[in-house]
C-alpha cells in the first residue's frame, strides 16, 4: 500500500511539471562557505623551487581577476614548471565575500606543499590549480552532492516546486552569456518558497555546461524532501533551498531563456509526449520501485575519512538472457577478439544500442575479486579517455561486463594493415588524449590508479578516431603514503611494454605505465609493433633500441612510418613527440616525466623538454628477464583470471 501511494505522488510530480509559477523575491542570508570537496596531489615530481613560485605568482594573478568579476583563469610558466589557476565564486555573492572565499580556500589549498595539483569546493566559491590544462574539464571525476538533514513538512509540494525549478535552470543556464540563473518557486503550501541557483564555469562550452548541470540537478532530486541540497563537479554547481541565500533583486530572468519560441515547446519537452493512462501508471511504479531501491544500495555520498567520493550511481546489472539474445547466443560472427581467459562480443542491446560484453573465463575466487575491483573502480571513474563501463551480468561460471562500444575497435588493428592507416592528426590526437587519460588516472583521480597493461590492444578508438583506455583487471591503487608498490610482475603482460623495475625487481609505481605509453607512442609513430624487423634486417632490432639509435645519431625522423605524409606534420613537431617517448622509456624511474607533465609538453608547443638519456640497461637484458619471470609464472596464470578479453 505504501508503494501504490508512493507511486501515486511520482504521478501528481510528473503532472506539476507542466505547470509554470511566478517567481518570488528573497531575503539575504548569511554567506555560507560549506566545504564540499578538498583533494591534493600526492605527486610532487616537479622542481618545487620552481612550482611554488609560479604557483604563488598564478594565485596572485587569480585574486586580481576574481577582485574584479568574480571569475578568474591565469597560468604561469618559468623555468618549465607551468601552473594553471582557475577560481570562480557563485554570482550572487559581493566582490568583498567573494575575495573572503577565495582567500580561505587559498589558505586551506597551500597546505598541500608542492604537490603537482589541488582542489577546494566551497557553497560559494572554487578554487583548483594543476600543472597541466584542465579548463574544459566538467564531468571528468564523480560529482559530490550534499544533502540537508531537514525533512520538509510539505514533502510532495517542495518536490513539485522544486524539481521544477531545477529543470527551468538546466536549460536556462547554459543559454546565459554568463551561465548563470538564480531563481524561485512558489511552494503551494504555507506560501513558502524554493530558491535555487545553477552556475558553470565559464571555460566549459555550452553544451558540456548543459550535460553537467542535467547530471547535478539528478543528484539534487535523491536530497528530496529534505529542504537543502547542494551538488557540483568540476565544470558546474547548483543549489536548491528553502531559506533564503541570495538577495531580493539578485533573481535573474529565465524565462526567455527556456525556449526558442512560444512555451507550449516547453510543456511538451518537460512532459516528453507521457499521457496519462494505466500504462502511465505503471511505468511510473516502475521507475519509482527502481529509483527507490538503488538508493539503498547505491546513493552516493561523500567519505569524509579520506575525501573520496563513493559511486552516485551503480553500474545496471544485465540478464543473461538479454546478453544471448544481443550477441546472438555468443556467436562466432559477433567476436570482436579473444584469448586465454576472455573474449569480446559486440552486442545490440533492444534499445539498439550496440555495446562490447566482454565474457570472462574461470571464475575462480580470486578471478570474481579482479572481476570487482575493475568493476568498483571503472564505475567511479569517468573520463572522456577512459572507457565507461555500462554494466555487469553474473552466470555460473562466467562473469560479463558491459561496455561502451568503440566504432574503430583498437590501436592494434592498423598494424601490418595498409588498406587501414591513421593520418598525423589522428595519430597525434591518439597519442595526446591516452596522455591525458593516464594523468587522470596517475594524478587527478582521488587515489593513484596504475593501469599496469598499457598496450596498443587496449587503446579503443571512437567513431571520431579519439582514443579510450579499456581493461582495467590488472589496475592497482597506490596508497597515498607509497611511492611505488614492491609485487610480484603479473605473468600475463605483455613483456614488450613493461618498464624494466617491475620486470626485474618487482617496483611498481605509476612511471611503469609512463614506460609503457613511451613504447606505445613509438608504434604509433613508426606504425610498427615493437617486435618487427627494422629496414628488413635479418637481425631484429627492437623498436625501442631502434629509435634510441636514431635519436643519438640527430636522424629521428627515420622512425617515422612511410604511410605518412610528410607534408601533414613539421619536423619540429614530430621530432618533439619522439624525443617525450623517449624520455617516457628511461630509468631510472626518477628520469621519467609525470603523465601530467606529459600532456603540458604535448599541449605547449613553446615548452622545452629535458633531453631523454640512454638508460645503461639494456633492452636485451630487460626482455631476458621478463621472458624467464614469465616462463616461471606461466602456470600459476593458467587458474587465473585476466579481465582483458584479448
Amino acid at each position: 500500500m505504501e508503494d501504490w501511494r508512493l507511486a501515486s505522488i511520482m504521478v501528481v510530480m510528473v503532472v506539476v511539471l507542466t505547470t509554470m509559477a511566478d517567481p518570488v523575491t528573497s531575503q539575504p542570508k548569511d554567506i555560507n562557505s560549506t566545504l564540499m570537496r578538498y583533494y591534493c596531489s600526492q605527486y610532487k615530481g616537479m622542481n618545487e623551487k620552481y612550482f611554488l613560485s609560479n604557483l604563488n605568482s598564478t594565485l596572485s594573478d587569480l585574486r586580481r581577476q576574481i577582485s574584479i568579476s568574480k571569475f578568474s583563469a591565469a597560468r604561469t610558466l618559468l623555468n618549465g614548471e607551468s601552473v594553471w589557476g582557475l577560481a570562480w565564486c557563485r554570482a550572487y555573492l559581493s566582490i568583498p565575500d567573494c575575495l573572503d572565499c577565495f582567500d580561505y580556500g587559498v589558505a586551506q589549498l597551500k597546505s598541500c606543499g608542492a604537490g603537482n595539483g589541488a582542489h577546494v569546493i566551497y557553497s560559494d566559491c572554487d578554487v583548483r590549480y594543476e600543472n597541466n590544462n584542465f579548463y574544459t574539464e566538467a564531468n571528468n571525476r564523480a560529482g559530490v552532492v550534499l544533502c540537508g538533514n531537514i525533512t520538509s513538512s510539505e514533502p510532495i509540494e517542495l518536490r513539485k516546486a522544486a524539481e521544477g525549478l531545477l529543470l527551468d535552470l538546466q536549460i536556462a543556464a547554459p543559454r546565459m552569456s554568463n551561465f548563470y540563473g538564480a531563481s524561485t518557486r512558489q511552494v503551494a503550501v504555507r506560501n513558502a518558497t524554493v530558491y535555487a541557483i545553477a552556475q558553470c564555469n565559464l571555460k566549459v562550452s555550452e553544451s558540456v555546461c548543459l550535460e553537467c548541470l542535467q547530471l547535478r540537478s539528478n543528484s539534487l532530486y535523491d536530497c528530496l524532501p529534505n529542504t537543502d541540497g547542494r551538488a557540483m563537479d568540476n565544470g558546474c554547481f547548483m543549489r536548491y533551498s528553502t531559506t533564503p541565500f541570495f538577495g531580493q533583486n539578485q533573481t535573474t530572468d529565465i524565462q526567455s531563456f527556456l525556449w526558442d519560441d512560444d512555451s507550449s515547446k516547453k510543456r511538451s519537452y518537460i512532459i516528453g509526449g507521457v499521457v496519462g493512462g494505466v500504462s502511465f501508471l505503471l511505468l511510473v511504479l516502475s521507475f519509482f520501485l527502481w529509483r527507490r531501491r538503488s538508493k539503498k544500495t547505491g546513493r552516493g555520498q561523500q567519505d569524509r575519512s579520506t575525501g573520496s567520493t563513493k559511486l552516485l550511481q551503480g553500474p545496471a546489472t544485465y540478464s543473461y538472457n538479454n546478453l544471448k539474445i544481443a550477441t546472438n547466443n555468443f556467436s562466432d560472427e559477433c567476436k570482436l577478439g579473444g584469448g586465454v581467459f576472455g573474449e569480446v562480443y559486440k552486442g545490440t542491446l533492444k534499445d539498439g544500442n550496440a555495446v562490447a560484453i566482454k565474457k570472462i573465463f574461470k571464475a575462480s575466487s580470486r578471478g570474481k575479486t579482479h572481476f570487482n575491483d575493475e568493476l568498483k573502480i571503472i564505475s567511479n571513474v569517468h573520463h572522456r579517455h577512459l572507457v565507461r563501463i555500462l554494466g555487469f551480468c553474473t552466470k555460473g561460471p562466467h562473469l560479463f561486463l558491459v561496455h561502451e562500444y568503440m566504432e574503430n575497435g583498437s590501436l592494434d588493428q592498423f598494424y601490418g594493415d595498409r588498406t587501414r592507416t591513421l593520418n598525423w592528426k589522428q595519430r597525434f590526437e591518439i597519442i595526446f588524449g591516452t596522455a591525458r587519460g593516464l594523468a587522470y588516472l596517475h594524478e587527478q583521480y582521488h587515489v593513484t590508479i596504475i593501469h599496469r597493461n598499457i598496450k596498443t590492444s587496449n587503446i579503443l578508438l571512437d567513431n571520431e578516431f579519439q582514443p579510450k583506455i579499456a581493461d582495467f583487471g590488472l589496475m592497482r591503487l597506490l596508497p597515498e603514503d607509497k611511492t611505488h608498490l614492491s609485487t610480484e610482475f603479473a605473468g600475463t603482460l605483455n613483456g614488450d611494454y613493461i618498464a624494466p623495475e617491475y620486470a626485474i625487481h618487482g617496483q611498481l609505481s605509476e612511471k611503469v605505465d609512463t614506460y609503457s605509453f613511451g613504447i606505445v607512442v613509438l608504434e604509433i609513430l613508426s606504425g610498427k609493433r615493437y617486435k618487427d624487423a627494422i629496414d628488413d634486417k635479418s637481425v631484429t632490432q627492437s623498436l625501442l633500441d631502434h629509435a634510441w639509435n636514431l635519436y643519438e645519431n640527430g636522424t629521428h625522423l627515420n622512425l617515422m612510418d612511410d604511410k605518412l605524409d610528410p607534408s601533414e606534420y613539421a619536423a619540429e613537431d614530430a621530432t618533439k613527440v619522439i624525443e617525450i617517448a623517449l624520455m617516457c622509456t628511461q630509468s631510472p624511474v626518477s628520469a621519467r616525466p609525470a603523465m601530467s607533465e606529459v600532456v603540458t609538453l604535448l599541449s605547449d608547443k613553446s615548452l622545452e623538454e629535458r633531453p631523454p638519456i640512454r638508460s645503461t640497461i639494456t633492452d636485451d637484458e630487460v626482455k631476458i628477464q621478463v621472458a624467464t619471470i614469465e616462463s616461471s609464472a606461466s602456470n600459476a596464470t593458467a587458474s587465473t583470471v585476466q579481465l582483458s578479453g584479448r
